[in-house]
């Protein structure tokens, strides 16, 4: 609690360069969104790799899914790279290869984090990435959980974290990753910030340290993704 007063007050002092500073610390960032009707509150990085390889149309819930993508931009190629562990010419391939083949078809691309936005907003199933700062009115923001050892644990219980007012009234935001290792039980044994905004961090800690998951046969490690986005 110290420390984060301590950034607070850090913050608070240099409120004038806040959003230079924020802008560029986050400019690699971004956020999976998804349209309403998405019943889904968070998604694997598994599932999500598969949804957007064609590979599947609907999330464990049963939600059906449309993905979206962007022809260029910071956010695309950070998706591309880190959820697709492709290039977007590799991933231009792919896409050609499933139209040659007929396993599948071009998906919906448009040209900047605002059109994609505005379409998952409107339309019904329908599933994006976005730059974290980019505003996103009209749709859901997804937590991303990647695990790192015996597969993805199903979410049972989650407790949102609290977004810091000095913090969301300044419109600093960003997403913070944090490692999580969960017991077999599916009680959160522990979690710890990986990347992101410190204060943010320790909110999130907070609320992940009260998550629930399904029992395992053992201890798991995994890898959680939460966005604040000071636009809601």
């Amino acid at each position: 609690m110290k420390n984060a007063t301590k950034y607070l007050k850090m913050f608070i002092a240099a409120a004038g360069l806040m959003p230079l500073f924020i802008g560029q610390a986050y400019a690699g960032n971004i956020k999976i969104i998804a349209n309403p009707s998405v019943k889904a509150d968070s998604i694997s990085s598994a599932e999500l790799k598969s949804v957007f390889l064609e590979e599947k149309s609907s999330l464990s819930d049963g939600s059906r899914v449309e993905p979206v993508l962007t022809r260029s931009g910071d956010a695309h190629e950070a998706f591309v790279k880190e959820y697709l562990g492709k290039t977007d010419s590799d991933l231009q391939n792919y896409y050609r290869t499933l139209v040659f083949t007929g396993k599948g078809s071009m998906p919906k691309t448009v040209s900047s984090d605002s059109e994609v936005a505005a379409y998952v907003a409107k339309t019904s199933g329908a599933i994006g990435y976005v730059s974290s700062e980019t505003s996103a009115d009209g749709v859901k923001t997804l937590a991303v959980q990647g695990a790192e050892n015996d597969g993805s644990r199903r979410l049972i219980t989650r407790v949102d974290p609290i977004y810091p007012p000095t913090l969301k009234n300044n419109r600093i935001g960003g997403v913070v990753r944090l490692k999580v290792i969960i017991a077999a039980n599916g009680s959160v044994e522990s979690a710890s910030l990986l990347g992101g905004n410190p204060i943010l961090g320790e909110s999130a800690i907070t609320a992940v340290e009260k998550w629930v998951y399904a029992l395992g046969s053992s201890k798991t490690k995994t890898e959680v993704s939460i966005p604040f986005d000071p636009g809601y």
